[in-house]
């Protein structure tokens, strides 16, 4: 899934927030979250939206022939006269402050279902999840790739250090044996990657330490400090 695409990081976090996302999908979705700017900016303002809604509804306590008529339903209890009489000497029920509150609660709740509705998203492509490492040493880095191959979160994970006259310049392994420049990524925080076809016969990725605004050459030209390898194949989309 492309998560850098606001439209679809929007409609994910309003269904978050809305509490319809859940099980499996609820629990991937928190685990993408600290990865994926876009995805906390999106569910920061679901949640500031949606959240006073609920708190500007004031809590409502039903009539006592409200009450009565419940009874009567449930436990097959027959009215009496005193019921009657209460309840005849009511005024209309659309004259009633009570009653207009309970149809706003319901109106707003209606609308929020149908926000609910039209925000879910059909069925998506996992992401592909790469785990870089340098040789013989623990992972140093993250990538998740949409399923679509449209964009990639590299995540540090610390074991890597780069001086201030060096960069770390990210690389797509082909299947062809040949090897495409994805830009410079930060060793210290999470760097999002937009490009197209990220998956395309892709073997893996590679990590240089190349002087400061990359490599000039169109490969790799300093050290290979991490790479990782999608398992099997590239399965290219």
């Amino acid at each position: 899934m492309d998560y850098s695409l606001p439209e679809r990081a929007d409609k994910l976090a309003a269904e978050y927030v809305l509490g319809t996302l859940r099980g499996r999908a609820r629990r991937r979705f928190e685990n993408l979250l600290p990865a994926h700017p876009e995805l906390r900016r999106a569910v920061s303002r679901w949640h500031d939206t949606l959240v006073p809604l609920a708190a500007s509804v004031p809590p409502l306590a039903p009539a006592a022939h409200v009450w009565r008529r419940i009874e009567e339903r449930l436990f097959d209890r027959p009215s009496t006269p005193a019921a009657t009489t209460s309840v005849s000497s009511t005024r209309p029920w659309w004259r009633s402050s009570a009653a207009w509150r309970v149809l706003g609660v319901v109106a707003g709740l209606s609308l929020l279902l149908l926000i609910a509705l039209h925000l879910t998203p059909g069925a998506e492509q996992p992401p592909v999840v790469v785990v870089m490492s340098q040789t013989s040493g623990p992972p140093s880095f993250v990538a998740s790739v949409a399923g679509d191959g449209r964009s990639m979160v590299l995540s540090p994970l610390g074991g890597v250090t780069v001086d201030g006259g060096h960069e770390l310049e990210l690389w797509q392994l082909t299947e062809q044996g040949l090897t495409r420049s994805l830009g410079l990524v930060s060793a210290h925080r999470s760097t999002e990657v937009l490009r197209k076809r990220l998956l395309k016969d892709t073997l893996g990725f590679a990590l240089s330490l190349e002087p400061r605004g990359g490599s000039t050459i169109g490969v790799p030209s300093g050290q290979i400090v991490s790479t990782g390898r999608l398992r099997g194949s590239s399965a290219a989309k």
